[in-house]
Order: C-alpha cells, then structure tokens, then sequence
C-alpha cells in the first residue's frame, strides 16, 4: 500500500476557504464544492475536526446565497 503525503490540514483549510471566498460565478462554486468534496475525502483518512467541515459547507453555502442575490 502506497503512502500519499497531504499536505498540512490547515494550509489546505486555508486554501478552500479562499478558493470558496473567490468564486464570483455559480459555475465557479460548483468546481469550489468538489474541493470541498476532495478536502473531506483527503483528511477523512487521517481525521480532522468536524467543525472543519461544517465550515466549508457553510461558506459555501453563504457564497451561493450571495451570488443568488445578485441575479
């Protein structure tokens, strides 16, 4: 069995909420939600707070509702 190395938890954190923060385009958010998708998957192996999680899902969350008030 192969090892893959993952990178820190919190620079990954970091990095989705940004990438999540930056999305100006549902499309764009979309392709941000497999991150998250991919961030869950990743860490799921070595275990990550839960609060991590929700976090995500909620920036998401609010992003959307953001973007679906401009429209």
């Amino acid at each position: 069995m192969q090892h893959h190395k993952h990178p820190p938890l919190e620079n990954s954190y970091n990095k989705t909420i940004s990438v999540i923060e930056s999305c100006k385009t549902e499309k764009q958010l979309k392709t941000a939600s497999v991150m998250v998708e991919n961030f869950k998957e990743m860490y799921k192996e070595v275990g990550y707070p839960k609060s991590l999680s929700y976090n995500l899902d909620r920036t998401l969350k609010n992003i959307l509702g953001s973007l679906s008030n401009t429209h």
